[in-house]
């Protein structure tokens, strides 16, 4: 891909989750819950307008905040245990629940953790190794708690919009599943995407590079 084509990524991946959350907005299941749902987004995406020139980030990294954006406004349109792919999945597999909401916290570790090792390694002296995986792992595990947090005050404050947050469909372990999928996301996502993110940090951070090579 052309250099303009690279740099042109951020704007049109910002134009589909744009457009993806004004649609959502359009008469979701429960108000309340799309705006609990989406609130990620809201907050990211100005985050990001504000530093794409100080701080760009790398490609994969845009490409993950958008699809994990799109996951958060489908479910916030629907509330996670009414999504129709998760009933499809349901019927096809064999499924007790509705299992949409399960992605959701996959990706809650999958992208975290691709947001934690770019930062870690262009704002601190980390290398890759076995310090930084683990450092990333627990930060996430950490992340995916306080977001279970946030959502038993969320439901303490609105008693209407709880079982819609919550998503728990009657699974007394729903918490313990949601941190374990954002463990086992983490871990995959470290693995996965380790050399192409090595090679795309290199060519947006050239400071680094040098680290980068010898952690290789």
């Amino acid at each position: 891909m052309s250099m303009a084509g690279r740099k042109a990524q951020p704007a049109i991946l910002l134009a589909v989750v744009a457009v993806a959350l004004v649609v959502s907005g359009v008469r979701p299941h429960d108000r309340l819950t799309w705006l609990l749902e989406v609130m990620p987004v809201l907050i990211a995406a100005p985050l990001l307008i504000a530093t794409r020139r100080s701080f760009p980030l790398t490609p994969l990294l845009y490409w993950l905040i958008a699809a994990h954006s799109l996951v958060l406004i489908l479910g916030g349109h629907y509330t996670y245990a009414q999504v129709p792919l998760g009933y499809w999945m349901q019927d096809a597999f064999g499924f007790a629940r509705n299992h949409y909401d399960r992605i959701g916290h996959l990706m809650q570790g999958i992208v975290p953790a691709i947001v934690a090792r770019e930062l870690l390694l262009r704002t601190s002296p980390l290398a890759p190794g076995k310090w930084l995986f683990t450092l990333i792992v627990f930060t996430i595990l950490g992340v995916s708690a306080t977001y279970e947090f946030v959502e038993w005050w969320a439901a303490l404050a609105s008693e209407e919009a709880s079982a819609a947050f919550l998503g728990t469909q009657g699974d007394p372990w729903d918490t313990q599943w949601d941190m374990f999928l954002a463990g086992c996301g983490a871990i995959a996502s470290l693995f996965v995407f380790e050399q192409l993110h090595d090679r795309q940090l290199a060519a947006v951070d050239p400071a680094i590079a040098p680290k980068l090579a010898r952690s290789g």
